[in-house]
């Protein structure tokens, strides 16, 4: 009569967390302790969420016209109050948060491309540098509102006759505000990149013959990231207050396509009879700037290689 041998099955080791997870672990980390950059992010999701969920709970129609309910007050039918024509003021400030929010991401895309080639290749190939650097210099150095100004006086009515009154318009507010917009990227983007080429791995990648445009993606582009996604929520908060400065001034979007620039600039006459017309869009505005800011502050800290090290 034999014993029972029993078998032991060894426990499988616990799976080690890759190094990318580590870090965006290490990055949650140091951002979640930024407790103004977490208001931030919550805030500006918030108002996300609200202009593009908002229009499906508050159904009514931002351009309704209802000369009965003109100029009230906020009320429970109209939590914002109505305008001198009657429309609700809650509708309008989620419709023009739509085109807002995208004039701010699509000019900072447009701005953070320009800025990052700028600062790359100005940084990287050095026969380049002094031009590029001249260049963004001058830019600098242009006084940027008259700048807008004349430019959207010139194209304006060209690019609507091309594109429609609304298409024509957001073309060329992106258009102007990314253009004018990227030579702060390109010089934090530059510093950064002469800093890292003269890294050892940057020599041992050009030592095996690795060709230059790989090395500035593999090497180059990877390690400047941290300031680029600093400088891009910079650029949406900027682009928004420059956006909303051209429709107060009346040369943005038309009357009937409301942004909340353009809600500031209708009720600017109005103020003394409802100022609410002014106050929610003029909140919007500086909630969304606020919060932006506080969520590039965070980043910055939790890219930061000494928080990261400590």
């Amino acid at each position: 009569m034999t014993d029972a041998t029993s078998t032991t099955i060894p426990a499988e080791p616990a799976k080690a967390a890759t190094p990318t997870t580590s870090a965006l672990r290490d990055i949650w980390k140091q951002f979640s302790a930024h407790k103004g950059g977490v208001a931030g992010l919550i805030v500006f999701v918030f108002i996300v969420l609200a202009v593009y969920v908002g229009p499906y709970i508050h159904t009514v129609a931002p351009n309704q016209i209802n000369i009965r309910d003109k100029n009230q007050w906020p009320s429970m039918a109209h939590p914002f109050g109505t305008d001198n024509l009657g429309k609700d003021m809650l509708a309008q400030v989620l419709a023009g948060g739509k085109t807002s929010l995208a004039v701010g991401f699509t000019a900072m895309l447009l701005a953070l491309f320009l800025g990052t080639l700028v600062g790359v290749v100005s940084g990287y190939f050095r026969r380049l540098d002094g031009p590029l650097m001249r260049l963004t210099d001058l830019f600098l150095a242009l006084p940027l509102l008259p700048l807008l100004l004349v430019i959207i006086m010139l194209f304006r009515d060209t690019l609507r006759a091309a594109f429609g009154p609304e298409t024509g318009i957001f073309i060329l507010v992106v258009a102007v505000i990314g253009v004018t917009s990227w030579m702060h990227t390109a010089r934090i983007v530059r510093g950064d990149v002469l800093a890292i080429k003269s890294q050892e791995f940057i020599l041992a990648a050009k030592s095996s013959g690795m060709r230059e445009y790989r090395i500035v993606l593999r090497h180059i582009l990877p390690n400047v990231l941290s300031s680029i996604m600093v400088s891009a929520t910079l650029g949406i908060a900027s682009a928004i207050i420059t956006e909303s400065a051209l429709s107060f001034l009346g040369l943005g979007f038309p009357s009937d396509y409301p942004t909340w620039g353009r809600l500031l600039f209708d009720g600017v006459n109005f103020l003394q009879l409802t100022p609410s017309r002014v106050l929610w869009p003029g909140l919007i505005i500086s909630a969304t700037v606020i919060s932006i800011n506080y969520v590039g502050d965070a980043i910055r800290d939790a890219l930061d290689p000494r928080s990261l090290k400590r």
